[in-house]
């Protein structure tokens, strides 16, 4: 009767490993380029009109800061890139999101750059009427108040709240920033934003998708190669982690090991794109465009 078991959770875990394998299988597309279609979109006139700058930088903190640097290492070597949390934005990842931003016409998303602000995020949840106020004030005010009590700042983690349309970056890497603001662009197209916010919580990959295939697609109309090989290097393993998760809800007493190879599958079918673009785009015919130049603030608000 124990090896049967056995043999059935090997069973179990094999299929679950092959599952993983399948989706992200070594060359594919999987994140083929694919714009997210928007047909109208859903701004709160408040955070449009907002007289306070898009984009805003945190002040440097070197102990807090390295702190947060020290804590992002395991993602840093989950996504093998030492940008990842770094709590110090480069221009150009400013620049590449300020890019995004405009060529999409979201005016009223803020975006903060290793900034720790909850005031102002708490004033955006209230000024963001594009949710309804029982998503805002259930799910919203938790999600603010999760970041009020434990600050990206320490503990990284860039993501995209669309309670108070605000992007909150910890990482140096303009594909991460993309991701984010993709998010962003997907959530202003939405009419029930709160609905859509909650069905991440239970179908998250859905949401990941259109992102990443949003990016792929923004960085190829540009004819920008080192971002699409940043892209693959990156947004590629970053999208296995919710691959192997969601599998592993299928299996949960495996959930660790499928997570884990969809991380690594992530990273061999990244590698293998990029490989297949060195070899059909050398690098001197493909002309990376600049992105548009930003003026952000730099504040005092941690």
């Amino acid at each position: 009767m124990s090896c049967d078991v056995r043999n059935r959770n090997v069973s179990s875990l094999l299929a679950g490993l092959l599952a993983v394998a399948a989706i992200h299988c070594s060359g594919c597309r999987v994140l083929a380029p694919v714009p997210i279609p928007v047909e109208s979109q859903q701004m709160a006139p408040e955070l449009v009109d907002s007289k306070s700058p898009q984009v805003e930088i945190g002040r440097p903190q070197p102990i807090i800061d390295g702190i947060g640097w020290v804590v992002g290492i395991p993602d840093k070597i989950l996504l093998w890139d030492r940008r990842i949390d770094r709590h110090k934005i480069s221009e150009e990842t400013i620049d590449s999101t300020v890019d995004y931003l405009q060529a999409n016409n979201l005016p009223h998303i803020k975006v903060r750059a290793n900034q720790y602000n909850p005031l102002d995020d708490w004033h955006r949840l209230t000024q963001n009427k594009t949710v309804a106020w029982p998503w805002r004030y259930s799910l919203g005010a938790l999600s603010v108040a999760g970041e009020t009590i434990f600050p990206g700042r320490i503990i990284g983690g860039d993501h995209f709240n669309p309670f108070t349309q605000t992007i909150h970056l910890y990482s140096d890497v303009p594909a991460v920033a993309l991701h984010e603001a993709a998010h962003a662009k997907d959530f202003t197209r939405r009419t029930y934003q709160g609905t859509y916010a909650a069905a991440y919580l239970f179908v998250p990959l859905w949401h990941e998708t259109l992102a990443s295939q949003d990016v792929f697609a923004f960085l190829e109309e540009r004819e920008d190669r080192a971002g699409l090989v940043e892209a693959n290097r990156i947004l590629y393993p970053a999208y296995g982690t919710y691959v192997g998760s969601t599998v592993g809800n299928f299996f949960p007493a495996y959930s660790a090991p499928l997570y884990y190879t969809g991380v690594i599958a992530g990273h061999i079918n990244g590698r293998m794109l990029n490989r297949e673009l060195e070899q059909q785009m050398p690098a001197g015919l493909v002309a990376v465009n600049e992105p548009v130049a930003s003026q952000p603030s730099e504040t005092e608000s941690f």
